[in-house]
């Protein structure tokens, strides 16, 4: 039997071979899962090249529809994320993605602007707490100096989706007619049955916790479940140990949901309108389909050596409004130039933005967080900043309808993500985890708060 360490000698960090084996296990089944929800969240704007004519769509009624998600996703997050914790992550991310599923598919049902309200609303109640529930759950599995490089991998979930989802999807709109369907129509179906499947799937694969993973070895097992131990401990000796009812009152807390409410916006902005973005430039919808993917393709491996530089440098603040920085150039540069070349290019530049954004800012919350009080808070700032989802396609909407031209919205989607880069950086480093010795903001020093 092998001899371990006191507890104050456990390292914070993973040994790699460890980290590669738990890494090899979980991460690839999760990025597939992400990739399925988050093609279901967003095939809604590759089917709008030819759903909204059919059903009489205005720009308007869309945006409200493509956000109308947020507000399911809103009202249900953080039950959904408490049951996660009561129950195991195994159950109940099983039952999201087969209510999740079946929802998804029934968008092929809608008439008419009320049903396609009802079941986008209805869609987003049932996918609540998939995301926030994963990122609670790579909690369980890796220490707080791991998760950038993790939630990195987790996040190629999205340009996957868009590299295979964006030809896939115009693919199959050209299906018509088959058993008396539209294109459209059959786009759902194909693209959202596949997570009701695969539900059955995470029942047989996922472990809810190291102890319980015969897959590792016991001394692996001790291992890896001390050095978890020891990073709780030293998280809660940082930012104090919060109980669920602080974490939803915690300023930091609350500013953090406003940070991701704001990301969001330009996230989801661009992502629902960018296929009838790239339309205007006159390309077919097969050619849009591709177009829409290169962003994200040219985002996938930036994002991967972005991260992981953050963990190198044990710094999240810079790393997080940098590619704020670049999101917010994109959006300008695409909104303001004339030409389709430069405006492509600007789109590109916020797709590798947004790309490294996001699992930077997934890094930050879990150094205040932990137990029941990451499960609600988590939720939180999931279902808060998610109402940016909202927010963001509908004002894209409202502005292409006064306009005739969606780009412009992208001016909105500016002045969100700027703000969400300024309000990290005002917050103290030792407040995230990090070591303000480390902090590459040693450059003009940065007025702090919080």
């Amino acid at each position: 039997m092998a001899s371990f360490p006191p507890p104050s000698q456990i390292p914070s960090a993973m040994p790699p071979a460890l980290f590669s084996k738990v890494t090899r296990r979980f991460v690839p089944f999760l990025v597939l899962l992400y990739l399925i929800a988050y093609l279901d969240r967003v095939n809604v704007g590759f089917a709008a090249l030819t759903m909204n004519k059919d059903l009489g769509l205005s720009p308007y009624v869309f945006g409200l529809g493509a956000g109308f998600f947020f507000l399911g996703y809103f009202l249900f997050e953080v039950p959904s994320n408490l049951a996660l914790e009561k129950f195991g992550a195994r159950r109940w991310i099983a039952r999201i993605m087969i209510s999740w599923g079946l929802m998804a598919a029934a968008m092929a049902l809608v008439r008419g602007p009320a049903s396609f309200l009802a079941v986008r609303f209805l869609l987003g109640v049932t996918e609540a707490g998939f995301f926030p529930g994963i990122v609670l759950y790579l909690t369980y599995w890796y220490p707080a100096r791991e998760r950038a490089r993790v939630m990195a991998i987790f996040y190629l979930g999205i340009p996957i989706a868009f590299v295979i989802g964006g030809p896939l999807s115009t693919s199959i709109l050209n299906i018509e007619g088959l058993a008396g369907l539209r294109g459209w129509q059959w786009l759902f179906i194909v693209e959202g049955l596949p997570a009701a499947l695969l539900a059955f799937v995470v029942l047989r694969f996922l472990t809810d916790r190291p102890e319980k993973a015969e897959w590792l070895s016991p001394e692996e097992r001790q291992t890896l479940s001390e050095i978890l131990r020891v990073d709780r401990a030293l998280s809660e000796r940082t930012s104090g140990q919060l109980t669920l009812r602080q974490a939803f009152g915690n300023s930091r807390v609350l500013l953090l949901a406003l940070v991701f409410f704001l990301v969001v916006t330009g996230v989801y902005g661009l992502g629902f309108w960018l296929p009838q973005i790239i339309k205007r430039f006159g390309m077919s919808n097969m050619a849009v389909g591709f177009l829409a993917a290169i962003p994200y393709l040219v985002a996938a491996p930036v994002q991967v050596l972005w991260c992981r530089h953050s963990d190198v440098a044990g710094e999240r603040r810079w790393h997080f409004a940098i590619p704020c920085f670049l999101m917010a150039g994109g959006f300008l540069l695409s909104a303001l130039s004339p030409s389709p070349y430069v405006s492509f290019a600007g789109l590109v530049f916020s797709g590798v933005g947004l790309m490294c954004a996001q699992p930077m800012f997934w890094t930050m919350p879990g150094t205040i967080l932990t137990g029941t009080a990451a499960a609600g808070g988590l939720a939180m700032i999931n279902c808060i900043g998610n109402l940016g989802g909202f927010a963001g396609p509908y004002l894209v909407g409202w502005i292409a309808e006064e306009t005739k031209n969606p780009a412009l919205g992208l001016i909105v989607l500016t002045c969100a993500v700027l703000i969400a880069a300024t309000l990290v950086l005002f917050m103290r480093p030792e407040s995230l985890g990090e070591s303000p010795r480390k902090s590459p903001a040693a450059t003009p020093a940065t007025p702090e708060v919080l």
